[in-house]
């Protein structure tokens, strides 16, 4: 399981990095201070080489860190929430609460970020520009900042879902289908070619003996490939749920347990017996939280029976309440945005039920099976 870590908040957007992204930091800094900066500057000292190498990847990565905020700001005071940023193996990603509502909110929360990138390239390249004969380090950084952040704005701009450009492909063909759905199969279409002519590039690459750009070329198309089938998935889901309400996908049959009980005990006295995914744990007669299957499933089958269910469960603090009229696309949003597996329906200060992720996904197959 990837891991993420948080590591400050700017404008109130949490900002984290990935586990991928040590790999990719120390990948790029190698090929920088090992490769790039000894080929162009060979004059150099060795400890300069990983100096520019290593301030110049922080700065690549920095710039990542602009697009996206720039993203999410324009998002923001377009009325989205956003929640994060994280920095990984491929650039970075914004987490954006919900899809943009209309086609012109999309068209101008993805166009801003390739114009983020060419600003950055055009601010390092007149440093490059007046530097270049007082401090041959600090132009050479410059220099490759440029002109990398101006092909991340190039790049950005291919017509491909989930890249920028394919966003604005999405905003356009909205706007002329005024149908969402139809706008991201297009997009998505476009992004699949876009990453198989990649993917045939990188193996070609490969073949020719240029084996690391062509390897790193088609990951490249293969990520774009997943993102952009996992994009229309997406749509289609909410497509699915955007008629159903949480008192559809709800499990009312749901039992309280206690704390204390230990996990073993739990899945052999209530799970096993009931069959039953979700429980509410109750500590004093009061609502403490929520247990669900995959709560249980997530811990190690030799510490089951030292590990108690309030250690697994979320507390009612951290609990992502919904109400039985809740839209279940919202529903759904709740349990992928808070990282939890269960919600529970509350009507009047009163739990009518506990919403589970395998809940949703039942009901999906259900209504796929049905052809609905």
């Amino acid at each position: 399981m990837r891991t993420s870590w948080r590591i400050f908040r700017i404008f109130g957007i949490e900002i984290r990095i990935d586990s991928s992204w040590i790999f990719i930091f120390g990948l790029i800094t190698w090929a920088l201070a090992g490769h790039y900066f000894p080929s162009q500057y060979p004059r150099w000292p060795h400890w300069q080489y990983w100096l520019v190498g290593t301030a110049t990847s922080l700065l690549l990565f920095s710039s990542v860190l602009a697009h996206e905020l720039t993203h999410s700001l324009v998002a923001r005071s377009k009325g989205e929430e956003v929640r994060s940023i994280t920095l990984f193996l491929f650039g970075g990603v914004a987490e954006i609460a919900e899809e943009p509502k209309t086609p012109a909110k999309e068209f101008s929360i993805a166009l801003v970020g390739p114009i983020s990138s060419l600003i950055i390239a055009g601010i390092f390249f007149v440093l490059w520009y007046g530097i270049r004969g007082i401090s041959e380090p600090i132009a050479a950084l410059a220099r490759y900042l440029s002109i990398i952040n101006l092909f991340l704005a190039l790049f950005n701009m291919v017509p491909g879902f989930p890249l920028d450009g394919g966003r604005v492909l999405r905003a356009i063909a909205w706007k002329l289908t005024g149908d969402m759905r139809r706008a991201t199969r297009i997009a998505s279409v476009s992004g699949q070619v876009v990453a198989f002519l990649l993917i045939f590039f990188g193996v070609w690459q490969i073949l020719s003996g240029f084996f690391f750009n062509g390897l790193w070329i088609a990951l490249i198309g293969w990520f774009i490939h997943s993102a952009a089938v996992r994009g229309y998935r997406q749509v289609l889901v909410k497509e699915m749920l955007k008629d159903v309400r949480a008192k559809d996908l709800m499990d009312t049959t749901f039992d309280t347990i206690d704390g204390s009980l230990s996990v073993q005990e739990l899945m052999e006295e209530y799970i096993l017996k009931k069959k039953e995914r979700a429980f509410l744990v109750t500590e004093a007669g009061k609502l403490a939280g929520i247990v669900c299957l995959e709560d249980v499933k997530a811990v190690p089958s030799e510490k089951r029976t030292v590990t108690t269910v309030r250690e697994i469960m979320t507390p009612r603090d951290k609990l992502e309440a919904v109400s039985p009229e809740e839209d279940g696309s919202k529903v759904l949003g709740k349990l992928a945005s808070g990282k939890i597996h269960q919600v529970p329906v509350i009507e009047g200060g009163e739990v009518k039920g506990v919403v589970c992720r395998a809940d949703i996904l039942d009901f999906l197959h259900l209504r796929s099976e049905l052809g609905v």
